[in-house]
């Protein structure tokens, strides 16, 4: 419970719907008249951002109608893409509180409060009756999670028989101190990352079978030098992972870069289907 809250109060900013909004006004966007992508620059919170959630959900094989599970959805980017763009419906848990009422009020000016539902609570204790869910995904959620095993058990109890399980995680791929701080941590005590190895035999061992498998390593790595080429040629955007991340978000991004060109970590991807 203490790593829970140590995790919370990492994420949580204060001010973040205000920020936003007035971010959306700097754009040139009307913040009453919200098109879900109007908000991709800021509300996905993982490598490759917006890119990287449509490949994914390529990589898932989703249908229309489907009920989804966001397991640390942030303030719903990726919820609001899936209603959106592939017409799911999505139920979102995270534990920073404010991302909850952030992700619900975005969504409401985005027209899509009926499609898209966030709720506060632990991913170790999802509050949702057993074979609730179609599918469920977690896009760099597991960095802040020690105990996977009970997180991939939940996930198993909330599926249907045969449904889809989607991680996008930054896991280890070499040995070495990493450099902190890096955007899901300031230090080693809240950061929890496992080797892919680790991941697929806690997924075996909780009823899973990963079936494809993805390392993102260049892509992250490209990904970065592509943002920080815009921002030292012009500075900031109005909205920008650097709204909810904080005054240091270029220090982490720094540290999270030679992590990745060191060898040390890589985003990869795992599509697993419930037995």
């Amino acid at each position: 419970m203490a790593i829970e809250q140590t995790v919370a109060e990492h994420y949580t900013h204060g001010s973040l719907e205000a920020t936003i909004l007035d971010g959306l006004r700097r754009s040139g966007k009307d913040p009453d008249r919200i098109d879900p992508d109007d908000l991709a620059a800021v509300d996905e919170f993982h490598i490759g951002g917006r890119a990287a959630t449509v490949e994914f959900a390529e990589q898932l094989g989703l249908r229309p109608g489907l009920a989804l599970l966001d397991i640390g959805s942030g303030i719903g980017g990726p919820a609001r893409y899936f209603a959106h763009h592939r017409k799911c419906r999505v139920t979102g848990i995270d534990l920073t509180d404010e991302y909850v009422r952030v992700a619900s009020a975005l969504s409401q000016r985005a027209g899509l409060a009926e499609e898209v539902k966030f709720v506060q609570g632990s991913a170790l204790a999802l509050p949702f009756p057993a074979g609730s869910f179609d599918g469920a995904y977690m896009l760099h959620v597991g960095m802040n999670i020690a105990d996977k095993a009970t997180l991939f058990g939940q996930v198993k109890r909330a599926l249907r028989p045969g449904g889809v399980f989607g991680v996008y995680d930054v896991m280890r791929i070499g040995p070495g101190d990493l450099a902190y701080p890096v955007p899901w941590a300031r230090s080693a005590e809240s950061s929890f990352v496992a080797a892919a190895d680790d991941y697929r035999r806690l997924l075996r061992d909780a009823g899973f079978v990963v079936q494809k498998e993805r390392e993102r390593r260049a892509f992250a790595i490209e990904f970065f030098k592509k943002m920080q080429a815009r921002v030292a040629e012009s500075g900031p955007p109005p909205l920008g992972l650097h709204i909810a991340m904080g005054a240091d978000f270029p220090h982490k991004v720094r540290n999270l870069v030679a992590n990745l060109e060191n060898g040390l970590l890589a985003p990869i991807e795992m599509i697993c289907r419930a037995t």
